[in-house]
């Protein structure tokens, strides 16, 4: 059985996969900026996103506005990945994801082995999709060609 299926224009994938990152690193910043002003840190670290060396513990405010910074963005960014791609948004999570831990690494010169951070970016990560998924699938729940998967 052939796929029968629209192909997408690689311009149109790099253009909405930049568009997801310049979506995941403003709502980043965004709520970074929140978090830091109602845990009233003193010092905003503009690389709240790129930052996993701070040590984990419950009582450093750092660390959970880093912690609750990282889950709120992959929550609000899921959601806002099916706005704008409104198909596969599992997809462009993985590789916003992907691309962040890059990002990272190279930021920070160091690649990231700090268990608790994977652990937060993967069930980020995992809100991120299950998330965007369903708000694309109740969005476009009218579209017949999603339910028969033809765009895929």
């Amino acid at each position: 059985m052939a796929f029968k299926g629209k192909v997408v224009d690689s311009k149109t994938v790099l253009l909405n996969l930049l568009l997801c990152l310049l979506i995941f690193y403003s709502v980043f910043y965004m709520i970074g900026s929140v978090c830091f002003g109602a845990f009233r840190l003193d010092h905003f670290d503009g690389l709240i996103p790129f930052d996993f060396k701070t040590e984990p513990a419950e009582t450093d405010s750092k660390y959970l506005v880093n912690l609750l910074s990282l889950e709120l963005t992959y929550f609000c960014s899921g959601l806002l990945f099916a706005a704008v791609v409104k198909r596969r948004v599992w997809d462009y999570a993985l590789t916003v994801t992907l691309l962040h831990v890059l990002i990272t690494s190279l930021v920070m010169l160091e690649f990231p082995m700090v268990w608790q951070w994977w652990l937060a970016l993967g069930s980020g990560l995992f809100l991120m999709i299950c998330n965007g998924q369903l708000i694309a699938y109740f969005t476009c729940q009218s579209d017949q060609s999603y339910a028969s998967f033809s765009l895929y």
